[in-house]
């Protein structure tokens, strides 16, 4: 069906793409842990998943794209508390914040998203599973724990070998685990925790640990083996892992073909996190940019790739996807489909298919702007408009993006920018000139870049 080729984390290498079921792809992505609003590390994460969600669309699969979302969770629990909150309320008003911010940047929303708090009767099946194999059991504390020395290849992921493992290990006098590699699965009730996070089970009262949650839910929706399983760098060690373990353990066959992970947004060449504080939320950058000059940053760097976020990045970023939405300005398409055989449609193709790589993809949609410019091609406006729209970019007319204020640093409204510029008008009509050039440069100093043509100032773009 394609050419696709997609880097699998666990070969350490760019593979083939082969689907399970020809034309059907799976895919489980590990979403948000919902307490707090999402950072740019976060709207990375998702972005990157959209690209290959869309690319994978418009190539003809069939996909089921599951995103999950955290909602139980030792940090939602403790900020519920703080807030004086229930769990679920904490966990659906940030739940409508992330897709506000996720809506705003043209991330598309999933095909499925469960949350964790539904699936805890799986969750209880599978841990069941895995005591039956051996591979569970119930710690003298009451959590119940994986044995992870009786899963073999354990460490296969990340490549850690057990070893390497007990190298680091700290032990915990406190714990009540037969060994220190073991992780939760379980988590035995304490009595200080709100009455909501308490489930019945056959170990007790208590709540399940984060790891077993997606291997729950991914098994419950997509099936105990299934395509492309993805999330943050971050996550390959020890999540990824662990559901590996967890899952294969429980099912006795390979869990995932294609593992994914996406590079971490960078601050000063330290990693973007809520535990450094070096982190910018969503909403925070889109007061100061538009939310395509934010998506078009994203993706100007490649999905695996760090990414080193800074305004000055970010004003670069708007300059360059100005200079797209400039080439279409005034130029209308032919009407005509997206026509795949076009030698840049052919490139844009090429560069997708080689690991969803938009640096070079955009790159094709430099050139299209460039010869746009020359021979004000509606052929060629309807391939840059098209290809554009693959992923996600170039959704509004030129001047839509060339006119848009941005949050709070634009203050000029377009009826007072109209007023000013029927003004300028009347005053050269009068052939007040200095008039006229006094309202241009108010303009200019007010970010408002005039645009005259014989028959007058039609157009107008913020700076």
């Amino acid at each position: 069906m394609s050419n696709l080729k997609i880097y699998n984390t666990l070969a350490r290498d760019k593979q083939a793409f082969v689907p399970i079921e020809t034309g059907k792809v799976r895919m489980y992505v590990c979403g948000m842990t919902i307490y707090d609003y999402c950072h740019i590390g976060h709207a990375r994460m998702m972005m990157a998943f959209d690209v290959m969600y869309r690319w994978l669309l418009a190539t003809g699969y069939e996909v089921t794209y599951a995103r999950n979302i955290t909602d139980i969770d030792d940090k939602i629990i403790r900020r519920a508390v703080e807030n004086g909150e229930t769990i679920s309320q904490l966990t659906t008003r940030f739940t409508r914040y992330m897709d506000e911010d996720t809506g705003a940047l043209g991330i598309l929303p999933p095909t499925l998203v469960p949350r964790a708090t539904e699936y805890v009767p799986q969750m209880l099946a599978l841990i069941e599973t895995l005591e039956q194999k051996d591979l569970a059991y119930q710690g003298t504390d009451g959590d119940v724990n994986y044995a992870v020395r009786n899963f073999p290849n354990y460490g296969r992921l990340s490549g850690k070998s057990l070893d390497d493992l007990r190298a680091g290990e700290r032990v915990d006098v406190n714990t009540g685990k037969r060994d220190p590699l073991d992780f939760v699965l379980w988590k035995a009730s304490k009595e200080s925790e709100p009455e909501e996070v308490k489930w019945d089970s056959k170990w007790g009262k208590g709540r399940p640990g984060w790891h077993i949650e997606c291997s729950a839910m991914c098994s419950a929706l997509l099936g105990e083996h299934f395509d492309i399983h993805g999330g943050g760098a971050d996550l390959q060690f020890p999540h990824h892992e662990n559901e590996i373990a967890q899952s294969e353990g429980a099912f006795g066959q390979t869990m995932v073909n294609y593992w994914v992970h996406n590079g971490f947004v960078r601050v000063d060449n330290e990693k973007m996190s809520k535990s450094l504080g070096n982190f910018f939320t969503i909403r925070e950058v889109l007061k100061k940019f538009d939310a395509e000059v934010i998506r078009f940053f994203i993706m100007r760097a490649h999905y695996r790739s760090p990414l080193n976020y800074s305004d000055a990045h970010l004003d670069d970023a708007r300059v360059a996807l100005t200079r797209l939405y400039t080439a279409l300005d005034g130029v209308d398409g032919d009407g005509a489909d997206l026509d795949w055989t076009e030698a840049h449609a052919v490139r844009f193709a090429q560069a997708m298919d080689d690991d969803f790589n938009t640096p070079v993809a955009i790159a094709v949609l430099f050139d299209l702007a460039t010869e746009i410019n020359k021979s004000k091609s509606p052929a060629l406006v309807r391939q840059l408009k098209g290809l554009a729209d693959v992923i996600g970019l170039l959704g509004r007319s030129a001047q839509q993006f060339l006119q848009a204020a941005v949050g709070e640093t634009d203050t000029t409204g377009d009826a007072a920018i109209a007023a000013q510029i029927a003004q300028r008008a009347a005053a050269k009509k009068a052939r007040n000139f200095a008039e006229s050039d006094k309202i241009r440069a108010d303009l200019l100093a007010a970010g408002i870049i005039l645009e005259d043509k014989p028959d007058g100032t039609t157009n107008w773009r913020r700076a």
